[in-house]
């Protein structure tokens, strides 16, 4: 981590705009800010969706500018996340932090990825670039959250070949992860939101411990009840699979495949201490995330 956590930012007392509050990140940054008594406020595409708290959501459409003022009004604080089929990120990011700057938000938390200092190919190093730029030239101050990976993947990209296959498919040979747990990152955001914790610092994020697929499907074999087994892909194996199975678009396929590509070289196998520091307790580990959500992993949930 760049900088010494646990400094307290400037004070700031408006609302809170949490972008990506229907995902696991933003959802649980968002519960954590108004369990504690912030003004915590969902910029979402789509306001009246279920999983939207009604009582305090905006539209706010990356793909569409002319949401951002009526929905950072008020706002001093902002939670960024790129949206995964957000390739384009000068077109359809930048613009929405140079209105968040112009609506008077002082402090803005990215959900940046582990790497993405040295891989300047990724969305989310441009976004960084665009940050620092901003906090360099006015007073907005700027935190970079660098996780490595979710451990709640397994309840999005590799949820499906779980439920219908009982199988890992990822193209990651026997390179070891320091899966973490979205319920944490959300926290250590809400937290660097609320009380400037990280203000002008970057902090890489990961779990407690760094395992291989064939132990995270063991570990998902026992916490299931049933045999879960890996089954390593090919890098174009990969990627055609999540295009043409999995629904997934030609960009958002090739950056997921290009990250779980990364795995072979260790990539995500670094245990950083960050996160319980920032935390005050630690981590949470797989086993725990899998016994959490055992339900999800179980069955397909009726329509």
């Amino acid at each position: 981590m760049n900088g010494t956590p646990g400094v307290d930012g400037e004070a700031l007392t408006g609302r809170i705009g949490v972008t990506g509050a229907t995902g696991f990140v933003g959802g649980a940054a968002l519960r954590w800010l108004r369990a504690h008594g912030h003004r915590a406020v969902a910029l979402v595409p789509r306001p009246t969706r279920a999983d939207v708290d009604a009582d305090d959501a905006r539209l706010f459409d990356f793909e569409a500018p002319g949401t951002f003022a009526a929905a950072l009004a008020g706002c001093d604080r902002l939670f960024l996340l790129r949206p995964p089929h957000i390739g384009d990120v000068k077109r359809l990011v930048f613009p929405a932090i140079e209105a968040a700057a112009a609506a008077g938000v002082r402090r803005i938390v990215f959900l940046s990825v582990s790497g993405a200092e040295s891989r300047s190919y990724l969305p989310h190093a441009k976004i960084e670039v665009r940050l620092q730029a901003l906090a360099a030239t006015s007073s907005v101050a700027v935190a970079i959250l660098r996780p490595g990976f979710f451990a709640q993947n397994l309840l999005s990209a590799y949820r499906e070949d779980i439920v219908d296959d009982d199988r890992l498919y990822v193209c990651a040979n026997d390179g070891r992860v320091a899966f973490v747990d979205t319920d944490d990152l959300g926290e250590v955001a809400a937290r660097a939101l609320a009380f400037g914790i990280l203000d002008g610092k970057a902090a890489t994020l990961t779990g407690p411990a760094a395992i291989d697929f064939h132990e995270l499907a063991a570990l998902l074999s026992e916490g299931l009840g049933r045999a879960i087994r890996y089954a390593p892909a090919s890098l174009a194996g990969f990627f055609l699979h999540r295009v043409r199975r999995r629904g997934a678009g030609l960009m958002e396929a090739a950056i997921i495949t290009a990250l779980h590509a990364g795995l072979r070289r260790g990539d995500a196998a670094t245990v950083d201490p960050s996160l319980p520091v920032l935390l005050g307790r630690p981590a949470t580990d797989v086993a725990t995330v899998i016994q959490r959500h055992r339900a999800a992993l179980t069955a397909t949930p009726a329509l």
